[in-house]
Parts: structure tokens; C-alpha cells; sequence
């Protein structure tokens, strides 16, 4: 740990296998504008040491701890475990796959009005490296990302709530750690949004600490999954939080919606989805652009459903 003064902010950094994503993320945090007010940083490394422990040991710009899980226990113990562990007022929860902008801390830390309760979201943008897939549909979902969150009215911001998102302490102290019952991949950062909106407590955008989200999906398969595993763990959402203003997953109308609907019933598990984006990767590179993006929308959107669907049958959630 590199001593400092007392922090007034903690940034809490989950990470699982991040020795590869964490330098470019320190680096940007060592690199905050003048002026910023102490702060310090809290990784938490999920139970698998790939050299993380002693990159975060040799760090010497940042007032640094790092917290080593005896065994991998998912996001949601580490978020709990890096919170727990903060000294600052202002808590930041960080992805170890951004790079955050120099206003990152203040932007942050300015959000939060002296005695009032916020939530604070710093949105990403998604940076991808040139490949068929980014060609295709990894850029153009990103671009219609970001422009859907920016429009997102306040009522809904809840559902913003992810990888760059702070609170007070007082708040962490009223809203409870997140929810251990999401065990796999997504929807326990939304969960945490709608449990702070559901306490009245508004959530607002700091435009000072958007960032680049340098670990999208890098291919079809990556995504089909990551959207079969989003897809159930919404089911858990709505079990939990059934009178949540979510609209109902739809494939769709027209033939576009049957092909969904066709598609997502061969999909009964996430290795099931991964093989169906599998198959878009092979095609990517002998179709043109507009048809692969179809493609892989197609696996995504199926694999979305699927996951949906089992969700809800292992939960009885009404999806």
C-alpha cells in the first residue's frame, strides 16, 4: 500500500484475471488533474492471482490496497468486500477495463451535493480494436448506446447504473451492500440503480467522468453470451423487484421477430448461445457488412430471449 492523507473518496475496483486491463486504468487514475483532493483506490481481486497482486503491489503514484478474495466469489462479494473497505465519503465504483478522463475523481466527487443523497453515474463508451465483428455490429451498438443512455430521461437513470457510479457513504450506509443473489453475469449494478430509485434518491449524469470501456465484446460468441447470462439474471431482477417499470422482452414482430423466436428456442444454455454467435464469427468475413450485422443481431437477440426464458422458469419470475 502507498501511504497518503486521509482520503476524502475511495474508488472500488472489482477485478477477476486483470492483470492485462489494470495498468492502463492506474495509469489513468495516477494521471487526475491538478487539484484533485486525495483519494484512494481499493482493488479487490476476485480469488484468482494472475500477477495482479504484485502489479498492485509495485504501484507506487497511487494511494493503493489490495484486497485478495480466498477463492473467486463473482462481482457482487468483491463490490461488497471494496465498500466495506473504503475510507472515503464519496464511494466510486470502477471497472478495471476503463480508462478514466483527468476530471474522472472531481467529477465525481462535485456530483454529490453537501448533505443531500444522489447516486451518480460516470457513463463509457466502448473502444473496440478493428475486427469483422466491430465491422459489423460491435461499433454500432456502442454508438446507439451511448446515444440511448444521454436520452434516457431522469426517471429512468436507474437502469444507467453500472461500471462508473458513486455514492455518499451515508447512502451505501442506507441502501444496503448489493445483492448476493446475482451470482452471474449483470443486472446486480441495475438492481442497486432501482433499489437507490426506488428510495426516492436521485441519479444523475456527470459528464466530467465519462470513460472508455476498453472490454466489450470482441466477437459474436462473447456477446451471444454475455446476452444469454444478462437475459437470466434480468429474470432474477423481476422476481425480486416485480413491480419494477421493465417492458417485457419481445422478439419482435414481422419474420424478423419469428427468426428470433425460432432461434432463441435452440438456445437452452450459454454455451448454447456462444455456439450460435460462433457461427456468425465464421460467416463475418464472406458476407457483407449489413448482412453480418443481422447475423450477429440475430444470435444476440435470441440468446437475450433464451436466457430470459430460463431465467424466468428457475425463478418463477413473470418475464
Amino acid at each position: 500500500m502507498t501511504a497518503g492523507p486521509d482520503p476524502v473518496a475511495s474508488i472500488v475496483v472489482p477485478s477477476y484475471r486483470g492483470v492485462d486491463r489494470l495498468p492502463a486504468l492506474l495509469d489513468s487514475l495516477a494521471a487526475q488533474q491538478e487539484g484533485t483532493p486525495p483519494f484512494e483506490v481499493i482493488v479487490v481481486v476476485d480469488g484468482v492471482d494472475d500477477g495482479s497482486v504484485a502489479l498492485l503491489e509495485a504501484e507506487r503514484r497511487l494511494t493503493l490496497r489490495s484486497i485478495l478474495l480466498p477463492e473467486n466469489r463473482g462481482r457482487v462479494t468483491a463490490l461488497n468486500t471494496g465498500f466495506e473497505a473504503a475510507r472515503g465519503e464519496v464511494l466510486i465504483r470502477c471497472d478495471d477495463d476503463l480508462v478514466v478522463p483527468p476530471t474522472y475523481v472531481v467529477a465525481h466527487m462535485e456530483a454529490h451535493p453537501a448533505g443531500e443523497s444522489v447516486g451518480v453515474v460516470g457513463l463509457t463508451r466502448d473502444v473496440h480494436q478493428p475486427s469483422p465483428y466491430a465491422r459489423a455490429y460491435g461499433e454500432d451498438a456502442a454508438a446507439r448506446s451511448s446515444a440511448g443512455a444521454l436520452a434516457r430521461p431522469a426517471g429512468e437513470r436507474w437502469r444507467l447504473w453500472a461500471a462508473s457510479c458513486s455514492i455518499s457513504r451515508s447512502t451505501w450506509e442506507r441502501i444496503g451492500r448489493y445483492d448476493l443473489r446475482y451470482r452471474a453475469y449483470g443486472w446486480e449494478d441495475i438492481d442497486y440503480g432501482y433499489r437507490l430509485h426506488h428510495a426516492g434518491i436521485p441519479i444523475l449524469l456527470a459528464p466530467g467522468a465519462t470513460a472508455e470501456h476498453h472490454g466489450p465484446a470482441r466477437t459474436a460468441a462473447a456477446r451471444a453470451r454475455k446476452a444469454f447470462e444478462s437475459g437470466a439474471a434480468r429474470a432474477t431482477f423481476l422476481h425480486l423487484h416485480p413491480e419494477a417499470p421493465l417492458p417485457a422482452p419481445s422478439a419482435g414482430h414481422g419474420p424478423w421477430g419469428a427468426a428470433v423466436r425460432v432461434t432463441a428456442r435452440g438456445l437452452t444454455s450459454a454455451r448454447a448461445a456462444e455456439r450460435a454467435g460462433t457461427i456468425a464469427d465464421r460467416l463475418l468475413p464472406r458476407v457483407p457488412v449489413p448482412v453480418g450485422r443481422k447475423l450477429v443481431a440475430l444470435a444476440v437477440e435470441a440468446a437475450g430471449l433464451a436466457g430470459t426464458r430460463t431465467g424466468s422458469r428457475e425463478t418463477g419470475a413473470t418475464s
